[in-house]
């Protein structure tokens, strides 16, 4: 049975500096080939102040939830990833410093073939280090199989 009381439950605040090789190799992997994620003179023609990190980058900070997902009652065997959205409120650029902090936002369940299972919707929050300013937030659905 889901503790909803755990909602709200906040991880570590956790902080991650944007390294050009890291964008680079994600782009790489996801065989992306828009220069703006390799080329620091094509992103800066596309008005960026560097490297531009792809749409999908943010999965890179998803190590921030690892502290909430210890204190959650979760069995690892029988865990999926449910959706993942995210949502930007400025590029995430090479050289920016980010502080990122995972938090639940729900927990519930619903039946299934082999039993209840309970979902866990996490959000994680990314600002800028000196600012403040909000850059970008993910969310995120783990689901523990019955």
């Amino acid at each position: 049975m889901v503790d909803r009381s755990l909602i709200g439950m906040e991880g570590d605040s956790v902080e991650f500096e944007v390294e050009k090789g890291a964008i680079r190799r994600f782009a790489q992997a996801i065989g992306d080939p828009n220069p703006v994620y390799t080329d620091e003179a094509a992103a800066r023609r596309a008005g960026y102040s560097g490297l531009v990190a792809p749409p999908t980058f943010a999965t890179t900070f998803n190590d921030t939830a690892y502290s909430l997902r210890a204190r959650l009652p979760l069995d690892f065997k029988r865990i999926l990833h449910g959706e993942m959205a995210f949502e930007y409120h400025q590029p995430i650029v090479a050289g920016m410093k980010l502080r990122c902090r995972a938090k639940l936002a729900d927990a519930y369940e619903k039946p299934g073939k082999s039993g209840s299972m309970e979902f866990y919707v996490i959000e994680i929050a990314g600002h800028e280090t000196v600012s403040g300013t909000l850059v970008f937030a993910s969310r995120s659905t783990v689901i523990m199989r019955g």
